[in-house]
Order: C-alpha cells, then structure tokens, then sequence
C-alpha cells in the first residue's frame, strides 16, 4: 500500500512539474504582448498626456495586468519616495530587479528594459519616445521567438514531466 501511494505521489509531482515549465513557455509571450502595450501607454503619456513619470507609470499600472503592472506600480512608488535621492533611471532599474522573478521573461527583455533606465526621466521626451519604441520593437521580435519555443517545447515539457516520473516509478518496483 505505502508503495502506491509513493508511486502515485512521484507521478503527481512530476506530471505537476512538467505542467509547471509547460506553464512558463505559454507565460512569456502574453507577458511580452503585456509588456509591449504597456510601453507603448507610457510612451502615449509622456509624449501626449505630458504627466510627470510617476503618475505615468502610476496609470500604467493601473491600466495593465499582472504581473507587468507590478513593473510599473514599483518603479512609481520608488520615485514618488521624496526621501529617496535616486534619479528615475535607478528607480527603474530597481522595479526592473525586484519584479523580474515574478514573470516568465527571459534575459533578452530584461536587458531591453534595463537599456530604458538612462532614458527614463533624464532626456526630453522625444528622446524617451524613441527608446520606448525601440524597446517596443525588441519585445515584439522577442515575442515571436517565444512563440516558437512554446510551440516547441510547451508539449515537451508536459509530456517529459509525466514520463519522467513513471520511469522513476518503473525503476523503483
């Protein structure tokens, strides 16, 4: 009896785990979409809207879905901080840091957000606007990378996961 249920346990941990990395690779192009769209607002506020950043950032957020939106609320709650002595640049950099555990994004977009961070708060916004877009541009090349590999590897993982742990379960009996 106690060799079923660890059977069953193996098994249920490893189909879970093989669904879980499945999960990651469907993740990342809707968070990369997410992530595009919510530039392209940002860039909509600074250039048209002529909000100052935080609240920018602020109806972003607002305007966005987890966990991308997270990305936007931290950066404004840094720099909304009056005690803080940061320029918006590190402010970004810092939300880029804190969040980036939370999502499915690779390094290739972390990098593409970090590049944004002397931009940011420190040059007029015309100058914001084209690294916005050109940020914009990178994701959307990025998204569509991450679509293959979801295709690929998305069934993958769910199919590894299951058998995997029923050859452990077959070389333990």
């Amino acid at each position: 009896m106690l060799k079923w249920i660890g059977a069953t346990m193996i098994l249920a941990a490893g189909t879970a785990y093989g669904f879980a990395q499945a999960s990651r690779y469907a993740r990342r192009p809707k968070e990369l979409r997410l992530l595009g769209a919510a530039l392209g607002t940002l860039e909509s506020e600074i250039v048209y809207g002529l909000s100052p950043l935080p609240e920018a950032l602020n109806r972003v957020a607002s305007a966005t879905q987890k966990p991308v939106s997270l990305l936007f609320a931290d950066a404004a709650a840094r720099m909304a901080d009056a005690r803080s002595e940061r320029t918006a640049g590190d402010c970004w950099k810092e939300a880029v840091n804190a969040v980036w555990s939370a999502t499915a994004l690779q390094g290739p977009e972390k990098a593409s957000l970090l590049a944004l961070a002397p931009t940011l708060g420190m040059t007029d916004r015309d100058d914001q606007a084209k690294h916005l877009r050109l940020a914009i541009a990178q994701l959307r090349a990025e998204e569509e990378t991450a679509r293959e590999e979801q295709a690929r590897y998305g069934k993958m993982w769910r199919s590894l996961g299951a058998l995997t742990a029923a050859l452990v379960v077959i070389l333990m009996y």
